[in-house]
């Protein structure tokens, strides 16, 4: 059975790392598919939040990014889930356009020769 929380207790159960930071994939809230990994801070949980577009933290450019601002490849948030440690996210969403930067439909399109 899940869970739901009101944002402030929602907020109070992940555990950020010492950055600040907090692991969150991103999964088509259709398919199922994992489109991403990319990382929050609480600032960018709460205006993911507040908007529903998913928002996140670069870790390169030391800045927020709302997902699609220059591209327009955006993420409408479905559901937001949280796992049992409180360590991770998952963001179920309804994704415009492809989800990875090279234009690939999700960041996952690699696998080992196993």
């Amino acid at each position: 059975m899940i869970e739901k929380l009101p944002t402030p207790a929602f907020i109070g159960k992940v555990k950020f790392d010492a950055n600040g930071l907090v692991t969150t994939v991103a999964q088509d809230a259709t398919s199922g598919e994992v489109l991403m990994v990319a990382w929050m801070n609480e600032e960018s949980l709460r205006l993911t939040l507040q908007t529903g577009q998913a928002t996140y933290w670069s870790r390169s450019r030391q800045s927020l990014w709302r997902k699609g601002e220059t591209s327009g490849h955006t993420q409408q948030i479905s559901e937001i889930l949280i796992d049992c440690d409180g360590d991770t996210l998952l963001l179920k969403v309804r994704q415009t356009g492809p989800a990875c930067h090279t234009g690939a439909p999700t960041c996952f399109f690699q696998k080992a020769d196993i």
